[in-house]
């Protein structure tokens, strides 16, 4: 089984086997489109909500924790949103599809952290939301090390990324990062960054890069400064990318997907050659 997202990404050999998915929906035409395509793509069932009377029994009927819920903002019976507040308070990650969109609501939406929101505008929403959800199931597979020393942007950064069902690890300085990394190979992604007492993130870099090159470990920097070089000096210590804050939401989950899918791609390319 494999599925070519809209981004290129190759996704194969995945099972969600045991996943739990709820489609908030009262659309006839989305309903049939939406759990055709993840049957299809990803052999998932998904249970279709019509109401917010229905949403409320499908959580209470049922012990099975719920995955993931895709949900409208507006369902009848409720009309002014409280389908999506009822399953941001019950702590279950949330993809909203909706062909409602402005700044204002968009700014709702980031607040209540959900996992992303997919637009009903063009003819691809639909392969746009089987991408995101299968993004969001596999992401577990990933480990991100954070290095930061203020424990204020270390959380956030945990938080954002656990939304997003990767796996976190946490430095408060390079020292920590360099031992973190020794014990766990299977870190893919590292997001640093730059002002640190001990080790900055520059001199991380190049002590990681010593030992660990690219094809492992992506290295994304960031920093508050508004020093628009630090940005070339990060990417010539041997970071991949780099990112000044405070951050887009939007932006940096990309940013984050773009470096793991070079990763991936570049594992890929070379257990072929190492077949060949």
């Amino acid at each position: 089984m494999s599925f070519l997202g809209i981004s290129g990404m190759q996704y194969s050999g995945e099972m969600f086997a045991g996943a739990r998915i709820l489609l908030a929906e009262d659309s006839n035409v989305f309903t049939s489109m939406i759990s055709k395509r993840l049957k299809e793509l990803f052999d998932i069932d998904v249970e279709i909500c019509r109401s917010f009377e229905d949403l409320q029994l499908a959580y209470d009927k049922s012990i099975e924790p719920i995955t993931l819920a895709i949900s409208n903002i507006n369902l009848p019976g409720a009309e002014k949103g409280e389908a999506l507040e009822y399953l941001v308070d019950l702590s279950i990650p949330t993809i909203v599809f909706t062909g409602t969109f402005h700044e204002g609501l968009r700014d709702e939406l980031i607040a209540k952290e959900i996992v992303d929101y997919i637009l009903k505008d063009n003819v691809f929403a639909v392969d746009l939301l089987a991408e995101s959800i299968c993004r969001f199931l596999t992401n577990k597979r990933h480990h991100v090390l954070i290095v930061d020393d203020s424990a204020t942007a270390r959380a956030l950064l945990s938080s954002r990324l656990k939304r997003y069902n990767f796996r976190v690890s946490v430095a408060e300085s390079g020292a920590k990062a360099l031992d973190i990394l020794k014990t766990n190979p299977d870190i893919g992604l590292m997001v640093t960054d730059y002002n640190m007492p001990d080790i900055d993130g520059f001199e991380l870099t190049r002590r990681i890069r010593a030992t660990i090159g690219s094809h492992r470990l992506r290295i994304i920097g960031v920093s508050s400064s508004s020093n628009r070089l630090l940005s070339a000096r990060f990417l010539k210590a041997g970071g991949n990318d780099f990112m000044l804050r405070p951050f887009i939401d939007e932006e940096f989950y990309c940013r984050v997907n773009q470096n793991l899918d070079t990763l991936l791609q570049i594992q890929t390319m070379r257990k072929e050659r190492a077949v060949a």
